[in-house]
């Protein structure tokens, strides 16, 4: 896990990012950073639970096709967490021929669906509109 929180200050707003792919994860980090946001990120669902436990962040971008604990089954253990239920989230995938049932479940849990590649301009936008849910 990285603290990628460097212009941050403590008004900033919180986004937990979580993708097993390495390069995403610091490349959205080190994007979202640049705009003013406090950025934590987690290799793992497991990893992005812990730490969406502990701090609470005002949104997450988590990657849908994860090993083990994949992206959909993360938002539903995150909605079940004290302070977490209403997290606003969005859960980003390159599969665009996505299930209408996994959509439609990934809708029902209050999260939305964004489809890679996410350019600086996307990304950014959508980190606003999530915390400007959570405000």
């Amino acid at each position: 896990m990285f603290d990628t929180s460097r212009r941050a200050d403590a008004q900033s707003p919180t986004v937990l990012i979580i993708d097993d792919d390495e390069g995403v994860t610091t490349t959205f980090a080190r994007m979202l950073r640049l705009e003013g946001f406090a950025v934590r990120t987690a290799m793992t669902a497991e990893a992005g639970l812990r730490e969406a436990a502990r701090l609470q962040p005002d949104a997450v971008i988590v990657d849908l096709h994860m090993p083990l604990v994949d992206g959909l089954a993360f938002l539903r253990q995150l909605r079940r967490l004290d302070g977490c239920g209403a997290t606003p989230v969005a859960i980003v995938t390159g599969d665009y021929f996505l299930e209408d049932e996994v959509a439609a479940e990934i809708r029902d849990l209050g999260a939305e669906v964004r489809f890679k590649p996410l350019w600086l301009e996307d990304l950014v936008g959508l980190a606003r509109d999530l915390v400007k849910v959570a405000h």
